[in-house]
């Protein structure tokens, strides 16, 4: 018999107990299936997208458009209650080359991504990636319009985008 310990009562287990049965074990699978809201201003976004619509915010006080669109200004903490159909060409605002995957493979090919400042904005615009160009011929500046993906195939998200492609 296995000796007791003073200051925990009870059997203590063995591996023996565990593999001939005599321990009840149940192994539980949760079938757990979470959602979460995007909010209002990122919903709105997103449905955009889905239609092949750019949609930022205008701050009812200093005018500022962001996108994608908040419901305040960080600037000026107003609210930005006017809603922007923007163009989907703008300017590279700054770039990296990477021949890293985001799994850290080494790739032939580059991802080049971008901060894209679009026409209309008053801010950096938002991060995605330059495509069908050659990593030599970017430049901060340059002039670029978004790649949609087939409207059949959009979901209401950033992918939505397929990239942006230099019209220079």
């Amino acid at each position: 018999m296995a000796k007791r310990s003073p200051s925990f009562p009870g059997v203590p287990l063995r591996q023996d107990d565990i593999d001939s049965g005599r321990v009840l074990s149940v192994a539980y699978h949760p079938r757990a299936k979470y959602s979460w809201t995007t909010g209002i201003a990122i919903g709105k976004f997103l449905e955009g997208l889905k239609e092949g619509k750019i949609i930022g915010t205008r701050c009812t006080h200093c005018r500022r458009v962001v996108v994608p669109p908040r419901v305040f200004c960080e600037l000026c903490f107003q609210p930005t209650k006017d809603w922007v159909d923007l163009p989907d060409t703008g300017i590279i605002n700054t770039f990296s080359i990477s021949y890293i995957a985001t799994d850290t493979t080494r790739l032939k090919k580059p991802i080049i991504p971008a901060v894209i400042e679009l026409d209309g904005t008053s801010q950096a615009g938002f991060l995605h990636i330059i495509g069908d160009a050659q990593p030599e011929s970017l430049r901060i500046g340059m002039r670029v319009k978004a790649i949609w993906s087939e409207q059949a195939e959009r979901k209401g998200s950033i992918t939505d985008i397929k990239y942006f492609k230099p019209t220079e």
